[in-house]
């Protein structure tokens, strides 16, 4: 093999720098660990020193404390669970509708038709988040059984989600086009579109999409004006129609 005079030393020179940055990188790493683990050593150590430095009435109080704040979490839960939430319903009419929302202060109501496909896509997940979410209400309606409230409510494509907080609808989900604009979107992306409109206890980053591709599709949401809505009561988003 031919080598440039000089060249063995720049190799060897270039191989010193190389192993310096990382030497450098590896101190940085091992330094950000250490003073992280710093701080959550002094913040343990400062909650053992309080409970240390409370006495057995103090102790008792905030035992109670916790207690009834696990009690009344159950009761909450089983005052949801007692209003059908929990798991993905449909509801036979839109009477039924009205009385569902009512009740519960976050709803998702899924407006679909038997002949579209991508209802049955979004049935999956929702049937998912249901019993994740107890918190809010899932619901599902035919929408051609129900032309007074998708007249109403302005569904012109189907599948759309009505996202409803105390009684008034807030926000929808019409289509994909929220979720990746893909058939193939996650349980997570829905979860996320639905904590945007914070009809669930999200506990994720709203900033942070779940799904990759978010400089192709953008993280816009699809609204309804109902003062511009034209057009027919409701518009297939299948290919299949």
């Amino acid at each position: 093999m031919f080598l440039l005079p000089g060249s063995e030393e720049t190799t060897f020179q270039l191989k010193m720098a190389s192993d310096t940055s990382v030497d450098i990188l590896q101190k940085v790493l091992e330094n950000e660990i250490l003073q992280s683990t710093k701080v959550v050593e002094e913040h343990l150590d400062a909650e053992i020193q309080k409970l240390d430095q409370m006495d057995e009435d103090e102790l008792e109080r905030l035992k109670q404390r916790r207690l009834e704040a696990l009690k009344k979490s159950q009761q909450q839960k089983q005052e949801w669970l007692s209003k059908g939430h929990g798991e993905y319903r449909e509801i036979p009419s839109e009477r039924d509708f009205f009385q569902e929302v009512k009740e519960s202060k976050n709803v998702v109501c899924h407006f679909y038709r038997d002949t579209t496909f991508r209802c049955q896509i979004m049935d999956k997940h929702l049937t998912v988040l249901a019993k994740k979410h107890i918190e809010t209400k899932f619901l599902k309606l035919n929408a051609e059984k129900s032309p007074f409230l998708c007249e109403r409510l302005r569904i012109k494509v189907i599948p759309t989600l009505a996202l409803i907080k105390d009684g008034k609808t807030q926000d929808y989900v019409v289509g994909f086009t929220d979720l990746g604009n893909t058939d193939d979107f996650t349980t997570e992306t829905l979860e996320w579109r639905l904590g945007c409109a914070d009809v669930i206890n999200y506990s994720g980053n709203l900033m942070d999409p779940p799904f990759q591709s978010q400089k192709k599709y953008g993280t816009s949401f699809t609204k309804l004006d109902k003062k511009t809505i034209r057009g027919k009561i409701y518009d297939s988003d299948s290919d299949d129609d």
